[in-house]
């Protein structure tokens, strides 16, 4: 009983609408048909999905190598430490820092008449938004990573804390140096939680949305734009099925890599414990 109001929510605000997005892929006034799936393979489609990728996976590995070295900060400050409980709260914020108002902020910051770039310009001469490079691919990558690290420390500081001092006493005891611990002990452990945080920063930065659509005004350099324009374009493909091919589209991929994190995470489970 106390569980279904849970499930309740699941099928209501998961199950109903990928079913949905599936059914509606496939079939096209209650017939059966392919051409919803055959236009996934034509040029905008491919070209968003490899733009999508490039930026998830350039912010997944930015995020989870910046992230993995302020989380080792982290935790090798101490507990009680005031820095480290401010660094991790404000991480907390700033992983659900997204959306307009994050776009809004680079925009007012480094934007076409941004405070920086303004003040830049009047210092040295140098526009720094002179190419329009923030509107772009290369824009993205940069806000997405401004809460992809703070999601990354998240992610990973509970997988170092679970390293045990005891660990590295009998390393020692058997001789091994700094760098042998770390290379033969650290490096193993906490190698699947890396991976498995990185895969889930992957569908994070996949899936992202709002972040976009407020900072590209024009164009559908990633799926889930290309998405919105299919929805309110009469031009795209000349269909608004369109969209549930791409959505299924996004839930095969974010769906692959949300089984090989689960296996990865499963690996550092019986260690953390």
């Amino acid at each position: 009983m106390p569980l279904l109001p849970f499930l309740a929510v699941v099928v209501t605000f998961l199950v109903v609408p990928t079913v949905t997005v599936i059914v509606n892929a496939f079939f096209a006034d209650g017939v059966f048909t392919l051409t919803r799936i055959s236009a996934l393979f034509s040029g905008p489609a491919l070209s968003a999905l490899t733009r999508s990728l490039v930026l998830s996976g350039s912010t997944a590995l930015i995020g989870a190598l910046a992230g993995a070295v302020l989380s080792w900060l982290i935790v090798s400050s101490p507990a009680t430490s005031m820095v480290r409980r401010a660094v991790t709260a404000l991480c907390s914020v700033l992983a659900q820092f997204g959306g307009v108002a994050l776009a809004f902020a680079f925009l007012a910051t480094i934007g076409l008449n941004g405070v920086l770039t303004l003040w830049i310009e009047q210092l040295l001469g140098w526009n720094l938004a002179a190419s329009g490079w923030l509107y772009g691919l290369p824009g993205l990558i940069v806000v997405y990573a401004y809460f992809q690290i703070p999601l990354m420390v998240i992610v990973f500081v509970p997988a170092l804390e679970g390293l045990r001092e005891q660990w590295r006493e009998a390393a020692v005891s058997l001789g091994a140096s700094r760098g042998q611990y770390f290379r033969e002990v650290v490096v193993p452990l906490l190698m699947p939680a890396f991976l498995g945080a990185t895969l889930l920063l992957f569908a994070n930065a996949f899936a992202a949305y709002a972040t976009a659509a407020a900072l590209v005004s024009q164009g559908s350099p990633i799926v889930p734009l290309l998405i919105r324009a299919a929805l309110t374009s009469e031009v795209v493909l000349g269909q608004a099925g369109f969209a549930y091919a791409l959505a299924l589209e996004m839930i095969v991929v974010v769906a692959v890599v949300m089984v090989a994190y689960s296996r990865l995470v499963r690996r550092t489970a019986g260690w953390l414990r």
